[in-house]
């Protein structure tokens, strides 16, 4: 956590962890979230957050409420405005883009340990550690956007992210399939060739970042692909067809390649599952 960051986190002491999650998904002030998403993660991993018990778990809230800012205005994908990272206009808006996507990585994770009763608890724990990581990225995000001259709010976003959560809110299992596995997962795919354009365009700061989102998303990925498959074990289900038809019924739109096959098989990718991706393109 910077300095910064330290001074602004509050010396919250929650009765458990779902308790701070709700807490947390509920700020709207990205730095505080930001920085209370890192308290609440530190208190976790020390030992001083305990899980709640399903019988005092908080209220769950209507999967369309979330905390974010009023800036940035959402949009349609296809009303942003495209532009070349050859400019510092363009470069500012490709980091504005990728700072919203953490910053929505941070209310899905929290979204995961408040939404699901009933799993294990290494389950909860890997998504503490997910917003912990998404915190941090926004934050080093913000910090070279600032270096441009703008901040987070600056240029319009999409709201592709959450729109997926709201599907998958009745289902731990889906949520796992199509958050994590799809959509988070396209940043494995298009993250190298960003770092390969931006190492053209002398941009070592920027690619510094992007090689530790890259290395990071791989295990958020993976630990999607842990949960949704022991999640079809429990219910029964065949994770292969599982997965296909899940694509089938949600994928439209959601996805494109090329694929990068060394990075999803990292994360847990099978040859059938990668099949399955390039069908629903």
């Amino acid at each position: 956590m910077t300095a910064a960051a330290e001074a602004t986190a509050p010396a919250c002491r929650w009765p458990s962890l779902q308790h701070a999650a709700a807490h947390c998904l509920a700020l709207r002030d990205p730095g505080e979230k930001v920085a209370t998403t890192r308290a609440a993660a530190a208190q976790f991993f020390s030992g001083g957050l305990p899980l709640a018990d399903e019988s005092n778990w908080p209220a769950i809230p209507d999967p369309a409420v979330v905390g974010r800012p009023d800036r940035p205005l959402l949009v349609p994908p296809r009303q942003l405005a495209a532009r070349g990272l050859g400019s510092d206009e363009g470069r500012a808006a490709f980091l504005h883009a990728i700072a919203h996507i953490e910053f929505n990585a941070i209310n899905l994770a929290w979204d995961a340990v408040l939404r699901f009763p009933g799993m294990p608890a290494d389950y909860y724990a890997d998504w503490v550690s997910c917003a912990d990581d998404e915190a941090r990225h926004h934050l080093m995000l913000v910090g070279r956007l600032a270096d441009f001259g703008h901040a987070y709010g600056d240029f319009d976003a999409h709201d592709g992210l959450w729109e997926m959560a709201r599907r998958t809110a009745h289902s731990c299992l889906e949520r796992m399939a199509l958050v994590p596995r799809v959509l988070e997962a396209r940043g494995l795919d298009v993250t190298p060739a960003m770092i390969e354009r931006l190492t053209a365009l002398g941009d070592a700061p920027t690619v510094a970042i992007l090689e530790v989102i890259l290395r990071e998303e791989v295990a958020h990925v993976a630990a999607g692909t842990r949960w949704f498959r022991h999640l079809c074990e429990r219910e029964g289900r065949e994770p292969r067809s599982t997965f296909r038809d899940l694509l089938r019924q949600h994928g439209r739109g959601f996805i494109r390649g090329p694929f990068n096959l060394d990075a999803r098989r990292a994360a847990g990718f099978d040859d059938d599952e990668m099949a399955a991706l390039v069908e629903a393109t």
